[in-house]
């Protein structure tokens, strides 16, 4: 019988960590444990961690302060990015029992159950060159849809990066073996699946197999259910997956490209592997074949050595591209990356200014694309109960829908038509039918 009854998740960072969070519950479940609410006196706190920015660093230590207010004698278990990069960091935290690397994170159940509460915290932490291995991970449980994790790791050593040191070199399964958990995933009646990596683009390649191979297979999944890819680099989205795509039954319009930089210069120093040119081909093409696309943009402001001058050359390039929205990173400073030996360093009131011009550009872009669906029909997959009885989804192209509640609606596609833009910043919409056996995109 287990020591411990009740265990509380927390996930910090990208949808790689909720996929990964969600997999290891369901093993603690499957043991007996009964998951629980971060404050509902859990027996065993697990935090996944991220390590991108300083903010993710001490969220931890301050996730770690407020489960010890709750009880005391809580086993804490710190996984994930953070607990890679600096487990005696981590270790000397007050309250933390195990800190598990990233070859050890899917055995957690294991060391929690050897051991009871520490009074020094118990560190499992190998090279990450040994890590090798692929663990397919999905989450569940949380809205309508999952994050599906076909790929992790990183070949790529930009210059601002950690992931690689956190989760080491690029792997991912085969295109059978991924359908196979997809298929797992889609019979539980989640309708939509968020495919998430760290390199999306490079899966396959330790099999001679590609992304491209990998969703013309999903793209045969039998049921009412739709794909949305995440984030996926410039110079791995080929025109061969944007016409598919394009023309795909359950792959939806909607493109998460990182750009970081519109300055072919900052481009070169961050060691990124293509230039503002081929970023501007690919909105061009995605644009040229899908008119109503959603396009995401991933930008850091204050890289070093990043002058005005290059600022506003990515501000101007972002400003003439056709996209949707951005999210915007200010540059910190990260153990174990080039860029920290650049001595021409961006003063950090500076970097937060123009991440603030960028953040005001994106709410003119996010407008601008709502703005151009306003009359458009559209399919919405509708998720939960919002404040004032209002119910929100999602269409296709990523437009944040209200509509009045309805509990015929969660967890149903619907077709609607766009009629204005409400006072949150979502789309209001008109209801025009409940689709029952198919998507109209």
């Amino acid at each position: 019988m287990n020591q411990y009854k009740k265990v509380s998740f927390h996930t910090l960072g990208c949808k790689l960590n909720f996929s990964e969070t969600s997999t290891i519950a369901r093993i603690f479940e499957n043991s007996g444990y009964a998951k629980v609410d971060f404050s509902d006196m859990p027996d065993v706190y697990v935090i996944n961690t991220c390590s991108v920015t300083n903010n993710a660093d001490k969220e931890c230590k301050q996730l770690v302060k407020r489960a010890m207010k709750i009880n005391p004698n809580a086993f804490v278990a710190i996984i994930g990015c953070y607990a890679q990069l600096k487990p005696n960091e981590i270790a000397s935290i007050p309250g933390v029992d195990l800190v598990l690397g990233a070859n050890e994170k899917f055995n957690l159940l294991d060391y929690i159950d050897q051991h009871g509460k520490k009074n020094v915290a118990e560190i499992h932490n190998k090279e990450i060159k040994v890590t090798k291995d692929f663990i397919p991970s999905y989450s569940m449980g949380e809205r309508t849809r999952t994050f599906l994790k076909v790929q992790d790791g990183c070949d790529y050593f930009c210059a601002f990066c950690t992931i690689p040191l956190a989760r080491g070199f690029s792997r991912s399964d085969n295109v059978a073996k991924t359908l196979t958990v997809a298929n797992e995933v889609i019979e539980t009646g989640v309708k939509e699946i968020v495919l998430t990596g760290v390199n999306l683009g490079d899966f396959g390649k330790h099999h001679d197999q590609t992304f491209l191979a990998l969703i013309k297979e999903l793209d045969k999944t039998q049921g009412q259910h739709r794909f949305r890819i995440s984030s996926i680099e410039p110079n791995l989205l080929s025109d061969d997956i944007i016409e598919y795509v394009a023309d795909s039954s359950k792959f939806v319009p909607h493109f998460h490209i990182p750009l970081q930089s519109g300055s072919d210069k900052i481009l070169g120093l961050m060691r990124r592997r293509y230039n503002s040119n081929l970023y501007a081909s690919r909105i061009e093409k995605i644009k040229k074949l899908m008119p109503d696309a959603c396009i995401g943009v991933d930008v850091i402001t204050g890289f070093p050595s990043e002058t005005e001058e290059d600022f506003l050359t990515t501000y101007n390039f972002i400003q003439d591209l056709p996209v949707s929205y951005l999210h915007v990173f200010t540059y910190s400073e990260r153990a174990n990356t080039t860029a920290i030996r650049i001595n021409e360093v961006v003063p950090l009131p500076e970097r937060q200014k123009r991440t603030k011009m960028l953040n005001i550009l994106s709410d003119k872009k996010r407008r601008a694309f709502y703005e151009s669906q306003i009359g458009k029909t559209k399919t919405v997959l509708f998720e939960t109960e919002e404040d004032n009885n209002r119910m929100s989804g999602f269409t296709e192209n990523y437009v944040k829908i209200n509509v009045p509640f309805s509990t015929e609606l969660p967890n149903t596609f619907s077709s609607v038509r766009l009629t204005s833009i409400n006072g949150d910043g979502h789309m209001n919409a008109e209801l025009i039918n409940q689709l029952s056996n198919k998507i109209l995109a």
